[in-house]
């Protein structure tokens, strides 16, 4: 199991739909929550992207030098410049790293947002031309040299001359529920990730998946992108989730919902359908709640509880098919300690952070009285039920 953070470049605090407790994402805060994630022992962390948020590219780049083995998940977007050009930046950010690039292809569902970039094609057009542009990608950051006359693309000698570090290319992730989008990530795509949704649709997206990948002669991973409120309890949990939305009201949700609305994202469709716009019934599935895609699009569900019915949970989707998660949580430092320190003990790790006995450097927790070591507590291992 891989698990993931999340860098909050278009904004973090403790509340949603407030500016009350909110926190500037400054260089310095990015800089906490890199090292935090490199030491912690998560794999990597997600930068989004679109015109809300600092560039992806830049904002990864500032932290490669702060940390040493996480590893960043930056976007790609078809459209928005050329196969060419991101395989050049994709290369020199894998060497500059050591090989820690993972590529998120993003091929954008706000068609207001995209008329502000200057890209005027539908919903299925967009795909297509995500097609076209992975297969030029592809090519050249696996060192060919390549021409391609498409519907979209008229590439002539496209070449790299540096190539990355990770063979044939950093690994490519990509997130879509529409027909055409799947169609896509069948024939490029290593990861495919779904927002949090139930688990019977999570599994028939995976079941669905599959199969066009077999068509394709391929396979493919399978990862999840969710908030998480994990606490000592379940009442704690719970209660940290209604807080977090304690100043969404009626006028926010509205607002927000209408900007979501003129999205042809069949992946915010499906988010948007869990909640319906309305605070009541947010727990949609055992444990799993809707209230952060009242007024955030994207994800917009949460696993809420203590460790042991939260470890349940993933290991629920696990079964399923999923091996990556993508965690949020707000704020989004102190989060990141949190969701480690009570959820890594007991989950089957890619990377396992250096066990807490054997560092001798200080202790953990404050000494007693000046004299004592605190006492070593215990966490039964949860199973899954």
């Amino acid at each position: 199991m891989q698990i993931l953070w999340f860098f909050p470049t278009h904004g973090d605090g403790r509340y949603l739909g407030t500016s009350y407790g909110g926190r500037a994402v400054t260089l310095d805060y990015l800089k906490q929550i890199a090292q935090a994630v490199d030491h912690l022992g998560y794999t990597g962390a997600l930068i989004p992207t679109g015109r809300s948020c600092e560039d992806a590219w830049i904002a990864a780049a500032s932290l490669i030098s702060v940390t040493q083995r996480m590893k960043f998940l930056v976007a790609l977007r078809p459209g928005m410049t050329t196969p060419s050009t991101v395989a050049r930046m994709a290369a020199t950010f894998d060497r500059l790293s050591g090989g820690r690039l993972l590529v998120n292809v993003v091929t954008g569902g706000d068609p207001v947002e995209m008329a502000g970039e200057g890209l005027h094609l539908s919903h299925d057009d967009r795909y297509a031309l995500t097609d076209e542009f992975l297969q030029v990608w592809r090519g050249v950051m696996a060192g060919e040299t390549v021409d391609f006359q498409g519907k979209y693309l008229d590439i002539q000698g496209a070449k790299l001359l540096f190539p990355p570090v990770q063979t044939p290319y950093p690994p490519l992730w990509f997130g879509g529920s529409s027909p055409a989008a799947m169609q896509v990530a069948a024939k490029h795509i290593d990861v495919y990730l779904t927002w949090g949704e139930p688990p019977e649709q999570v599994a028939e997206k995976i079941s669905q998946m599959r199969q066009l990948a077999e068509a394709q002669g391929r396979t493919i991973r399978f990862g999840i992108r969710l908030h998480v409120i994990v606490r000592n309890t379940l009442t704690q949990a719970w209660d940290a989730a209604n807080e977090l939305i304690e100043y969404v009201d009626d006028e926010a949700i509205a607002i927000a919902q209408k900007a979501l609305s003129r999205t042809d994202s069949e992946g915010q469709r499906r988010m948007t359908q869990l909640h319906g716009g309305s605070k009541t019934a947010l727990e949609i599935s055992p444990n799993l709640w809707a209230g952060v895609g009242l007024v955030r699009g994207g994800a917009g569900t949460a696993l809420v509880g203590d460790a042991d019915t939260v470890v349940k949970r993933m290991l629920e989707y696990q079964q399923l098919g999923i091996e990556t998660f993508i965690f949020s949580g707000y704020p989004h430092l102190e989060e990141a300690y949190r969701v480690a320190e009570l959820l890594f003990p007991h989950l089957p790790l890619e990377y396992q952070p250096p066990s807490l006995e054997t560092n001798m450097m200080s202790p953990f927790g404050e000494i007693i009285a000046n004299d004592r070591h605190p006492k070593s507590q215990r966490i039964p291992t949860p199973t899954a039920s």
